[in-house]
Formats: structure tokens, sequence, C-alpha cells
């Protein structure tokens, strides 16, 4: 097969337009044919040298340079095995059908080893990699990692948690093309003023969207590509951090469907932790409009570790970005879900560590409120969590010197407990925070405790009146039935 496919391509090659660096008109979307065939429009002018050299990026060196693709690079002199590089990567731009694994057998065991052959000549870097080869390996990647995946390959964000993820069959060519393009990107032999006319905005959009697919390995592999392509490619940082933020935003207020949230928080937490001070306002958008809303959606558990690590870094550099954060937690706050609930809890927790009194203080009186209601939970987990807060040295200080605006809010959910909460474990741990406010400050602790039983004795009167009136008015609509239209007056 790869015989009659190499016998198909043609013996000369022409000089490509300048313009032809786009992924547009080189032929480089998944859609192109899978083997480089003739030129895209026909080319004027004599064959130069130049012209000679810049063809063997459109078409296999081998047949520029008389080259068998399958000659090892050490049968070859170094002058020339730039040239065959070229050759072996428009080798393996043939892709093959894995979906029936006695299905050319011999034909993806050459490729396979080529492209090993070609992860090893980019490793050892010695040569510089001219602008042909940089285009070469940008076509062969586009061939062999773009594509579409099918519906049934998209996940929901864990809302299936039972179900295998799908891996695709081509696994064992893909792992080392991304390997390539890998130590490519990596390798100091890539000059990135030249690469970035190939590893263009076109080429990266086609590189994000891949983050949708269900095999994690390739998500791994994509995450340290575009982390690499970040740090080489300064040119393209602020369009991967808009490509990025539109995914976000795609998710949390269209789709809630995607696979690869997690990798790509993972890839902004290492960008947020080298931006400088002081914060530039669109850094600041990014954290409101963007992190925060990821507590949104349902699935939030598996990409929560990534999303509070961004957070955390956020609130590190500008301290008081913390009343913002837990505002947007507080706006958030699930109502049913109680694991989300627990997770809510665990990232307060941690904000509350590094805040300082003046943060705290804006937002005490509505995260109090809202903490009141989780130690009332009747999920015990939910209840336990909120009462773990008062384990932490640095919280536990922060409530004692605002314990007079803190005590009356928690004070109502703390009674309640002790009165009648299901769990003995909720209970003991409520009787121990009764304990410390009482020797906090007990004059305030029985104020609170008088207030409350008025209160309570308020409302238990008026649920009586209320009682009552239902009553006479039950009494009262028994003795007068109604009769057709008539209604029933009561005084």
């Amino acid at each position: 097969m790869l015989k009659q496919i190499l016998s198909k391509l043609p013996r000369k090659s022409l000089k490509p337009d300048s313009d032809e660096s786009s992924w547009g008109d080189s032929g480089l979307s998944a859609d192109s044919p899978r083997v480089a065939g003739k030129s895209q429009r026909p080319h004027g002018g004599s064959s130069t040298a130049a012209k000679r050299a810049s063809s063997s990026a459109v078409f296999p060196a081998s047949m520029v340079s008389g080259f068998e693709p399958l000659v090892p690079f050490k049968d070859v002199a170094n002058a020339e095995k730039m040239n065959l590089f070229v050759s072996k990567l428009s080798l393996c731009c043939v892709t093959f059908d894995f979906s029936d694994p006695s299905k050319s057998v011999a034909d993806k065991d050459v490729k396979r080893k080529t492209l090993v052959e070609l992860v090893d000549f980019v490793a050892c870097g010695t040569m510089k990699f001219s602008e042909p080869a940089i285009l070469a390996l940008c076509r062969m990647c586009a061939f062999n990692l773009f594509r579409v995946f099918p519906p049934n390959y998209r996940t929901c964000g864990g809302e299936n948690d039972d179900d295998e993820p799908m891996f695709d069959p081509a696994w064992p060519h893909l792992q080392l093309v991304y390997e390539l393009l890998l130590k490519f990107i990596s390798s100091s032999c890539l000059d990135a003023k030249v690469a970035k006319k190939y590893i263009d905005h076109s080429f990266i959009a086609r590189l994000l969207e891949l983050f949708d697919s269900e095999d994690p390995r390739e998500r791994d592999c994509l995450k340290a590509i575009l982390h690499r392509i970040y740090g080489k490619f300064m040119v393209h940082r602020p369009y991967i951090r808009k490509s990025i933020n539109n995914i976000f935003y795609r998710f949390v207020f269209e789709t809630e469907k995607h696979s690869g949230i997690g990798e790509l928080l993972e890839i902004f937490g290492s960008v947020i932790t080298g931006f400088a001070l002081p914060l530039k306002e669109e850094h600041k958008i990014f954290l409101w409009r963007v992190l925060v809303p990821l507590h949104k959606p349902k699935s939030i558990a598996v990409y929560f570790q990534q999303l509070s690590y961004c957070v955390m870094q956020f609130i590190e550099k500008e301290p008081k970005l913390a009343s913002i954060v837990i505002r947007g937690l507080l706006k958030y706050w699930p109502a049913t879900n109680s694991q989300k609930e627990v997770i809510f809890l665990g990232e307060l927790e941690e904000i509350l560590e590094v805040i300082n009194m003046v943060e705290f203080q804006r937002i005490m009186v509505p995260l109090f409120w809202r903490i009141g209601c989780c130690i009332n939970s009747l999920h015990f987990q939910v209840a336990e969590r909120a009462l773990f807060l008062w384990n932490n040295d640095h919280i536990v200080n922060l409530i004692a010197h605002n314990r007079q605006v803190i005590l009356p809010i928690v004070f109502p959910a703390l009674d309640r407990n002790v009165q009648g909460h299901w769990n003995p474990a909720v209970v003991n741990l409520t009787h121990n925070i009764r304990k410390m406010f009482l020797e906090m400050d007990e004059k305030l602790f029985i104020y609170c405790h008088n207030h409350f039983k008025e209160e309570e004795t308020i409302l238990t009167s008026a649920a009586e009146k209320r009682k009552e009136a239902w009553k006479q008015l039950e009494h009262a609509a028994s003795l007068r039935p109604v009769t057709g239209n008539t209604a029933v007056l009561v005084s």
C-alpha cells in the first residue's frame, strides 16, 4: 500500500505562494486528502534552487532528493538528513483504519517505526529545523490529529460516572504523533519566529478542539503541548487565553458538557502564576466572569481541584479579591446538591485561611448567614463540614474579633441543632462550639440565648394564633357550606 501511495506522488514540485503558510491554503485541514497530492493552484516562475528547497514543504523530500523514506537517518549524510526528515513526515501523513486490527498490519507497523525514528531524531536536537521541515511536521500532525469526535464520544463531565471512557483505537500512532509534536515544540533547534507562521491561530484552535476527547491520555498530551506553545510563542498568548475563555463560557452558559475543563484549568493555573503585579483589569475580569461562574455546573467535582488552585493563585497575588470570590460562591451556592455544598465549604475554608480582617468584615454577615443554614442541614456531612470551620485557628481568631456580629447570626442555628438534630456527631460538635463561644464572651452568649428564647416565644405565639385562626375558619365553613357560587364570609 505504501509503495502505491508513494508512486502517485509527483516527482517535481513548484514553489508555493507566500500565503500558503495558512492552514486553509496549504490543505492542512483534517478534511484534506490523507496523502500529499498535487498543488492547490498552478505557480509560475523558473525552477531555482530556492524553489526546490521550498517545494519539499509541500511534497515529500524523497521525491525531490531521490531519497527512499524508509532509509534510516544513520545511513544519510548530515547535509541530507533534513530532506529525509521531511520525506518521512510525508510518509506518516497516511492514516489507517484501526477499527479492523487485521487490516494493513504491515503498513501500520512501518508507520509506527517511522514515527519512532522521527521522535528519536527530534529528541537528539543536532540540527536546526528548516522552514519546509516545520511546515511538513505541522501538516503531518494535522492529518493525524485533527478530527471530529462522534456524538457518543463526548462526555457530560461526570454525569455518568459508571460509563467507561471511549478510547481511540488509533492511539498507538496518535501517542507517537503527540510525543513528536511535544519534543518538536520543546526543541532548542526550533526557531519560534519561523514556526509561528505555521503553528498559528488556526492550528491552536484545532488543538483546543481536541481537549474534548474522552481519552484522558490524549488530554494529558494536549495539556503538555499547549503549555509549551504558550511558553514558546509569546505572540499567541492573548489568543490562547481568549480561546480558552470562550470554551469556558460555552461550557458554563450553554452546554455544561466538555471533557477537558480540568486540563484547561491546569494550564491556566501555571499561566496565573506568571501574572505580574499589580494584576491587569483583564485578569480580574477573567476571575469574576470565568472562574467564579465555573462553580455553577453540577459536574464541578470533576475539575474542582484545578479550579480551586486557580482561584487561590489570584487571592495570593491580590488578597482583596477574597471578598469578591466569596460573594461569587454565595451567589452560586447550591440549593439541593449536598455534595456541592461540602465542596463549597472546603473552598471557603481555604479562602478564609488567607483572608485579611478588612475583607473578612465586608462579607461576614451574608457569609455566616449561609454557614448557619449549613449548620442546620439535615445532611450530616454538610453540617459537619460547616462546624469543622471552628477547628481552624485563623478562622476562630477572625470570629473572635467579630463575635458581636457573628454570634447573633449563628446562635439560632447552634441552638436548634442542640435541641433536635438527628445525628449525634453533629450534636456533639455543636455543643463544643457553644462552649467555645461561652468561654469567648459569656455576657454576649447569655444575651444571644435570651434574645433567641424571646424570639422563639414570639414565633410560637404567632404560630398558635395562626393555627387558631384556621380552626375558626374551618368551623365557620362547616356551619355554612357552599351552595352554588355563594361565598362563605367569616367575621
